[in-house]
């Protein structure tokens, strides 16, 4: 099912589809929702996937006043599962859709049954990026959308990852771009989250953290970071995995989430 829900300015498009227990997909800054491609087939045998597009990308596209908060898109998530009549659901958010995911713990804890943060960071002033990647986040605002994907890819993947697939990832996410409107909306949200490092500890969901070994976006300090502060949280660290872990590594993924999700 493809849909839509009007919330806050923004007309937010997500789908449904699968059997089985509701998981909300949130994905990362400046990806639509078509980024979890590679993964739904084996979601979708399990669950009943629902998964939108962030104020910014996609079919939603730019809405409403910017800058996009995180807490404003964690509103947004929360829009979403009422529209699709989702009262709680296991959520798996992966790089900015991991601080979504953080927010909408913390400040719905009974919207979240389990929860997965995937290359993911706590925000604020715990947060870990070098100059590198900070210049990087800012310059890529100037590219055409492929350029700027092409210019992640040593960011993003493992030096080992074939580049077809790549090649693919790219392709499905060059059908919508994402406007450069968009990504600066969602960068400067993203960028003014005083984030969760104090607050972690009061997570009481479930909680698996997964990340990859190599990842040179969101070093993976960040990800044993948050997982050290969640009670009881679980701490996959995915070798030769970059922040894409899910196409760097898919077997490797599919075990550790399926494994955390039963």
């Amino acid at each position: 099912m493809v849909a839509s829900v009007e919330h806050d300015g923004a007309v937010l498009h997500y789908e449904v589809e699968g059997d089985g227990p509701p998981l909300l997909l949130i994905t990362g800054l400046g990806y639509p929702m078509d980024t979890w491609w590679r993964v739904l087939p084996w979601l979708n045998e399990r669950f009943t996937t629902v998964r939108f597009d962030n104020r910014g990308v996609g079919r939603t596209g730019p809405g409403a006043a910017r800058p996009y908060s995180i807490e404003r898109m964690a509103t947004d998530a929360l829009a979403v599962m009422a529209a699709a009549g989702i009262d709680r659901c296991d959520v798996w958010g992966v790089s900015m859709g991991g601080a979504i995911a953080q927010e909408l713990v913390l400040t719905s804890s009974a919207s979240v049954d389990r929860l997965i943060l995937g290359c993911t960071h706590p925000g604020g002033t715990d947060a870990v990026f070098s100059a590198e990647v900070r210049a990087f986040l800012a310059e890529r605002a100037d590219l055409t959308p492929r350029e700027a994907a092409e210019a992640a890819i040593p960011y993003v993947y493992a030096d080992s990852t074939d580049r077809a697939l790549i090649a693919e990832d790219i392709d499905v996410r060059m059908r919508i771009p994402t406007t450069p409107e968009g990504y600066e909306g969602q960068l400067l949200g993203a960028g003014a989250w005083s984030g969760s490092g104090s607050r972690l500890p009061g997570v009481t969901a479930p909680t698996l953290v997964i990340h990859g070994d190599a990842d040179r976006l969101v070093d993976p300090s960040n990800g044993r970071f948050i997982a050290e502060r969640i009670p009881g949280a679980a701490w996959v660290e995915l070798p030769s995995a970059s922040h894409i872990f899910w196409t760097d590594q898919p077997d490797a993924t599919r075990e550790a989430v399926l494994g955390f999700l039963g």
